[in-house]
């Protein structure tokens, strides 16, 4: 590696090295999404042994349950641990283009909320 190589790479190291705390100072108190929407959340395993022995309801059945108030297509589906129990957290694209955030009951396939 020729010395100007060299140089861009030691110039790179001391530039990361002081740039670390600055961004771990920025991002400790400012995560990148809201917490209540990441805490909790179960990943497919847990997801699937919950549906498996009947604790939740299967994606499908409780989309089904609320179709009735939200009618688009689902882009995005979580299970979560909430304190009022297990809830899906669903992003629906309506068909005139508007964004729909729908909290569903896993257990009993009820409506919780929508904004």
């Amino acid at each position: 590696m020729g010395t100007a190589a060299q140089t861009v790479a030691v110039a790179l190291v001391v530039l990361a090295g002081a740039l670390t705390p600055t961004l771990a100072q920025e991002t400790a108190g400012h995560p990148a999404r809201p917490i209540e929407l990441t805490r909790g959340c179960l990943n497919q395993r847990e997801r699937r042994a919950l549906v498996e022995n009947g604790s939740v309801l299967r994606l499908a059945a409780a989309l089904h349950a609320v179709r009735s108030h939200v009618q688009g297509t689902l882009v995005r589906a979580r299970l979560c641990r909430r304190p009022e129990g297990l809830v899906y957290l669903l992003t629906v694209l309506a068909h005139d283009g508007k964004v729909a955030r729908v909290t569903v009951d896993a257990a009993k396939g009820t409506l919780v909320s929508k904004r």
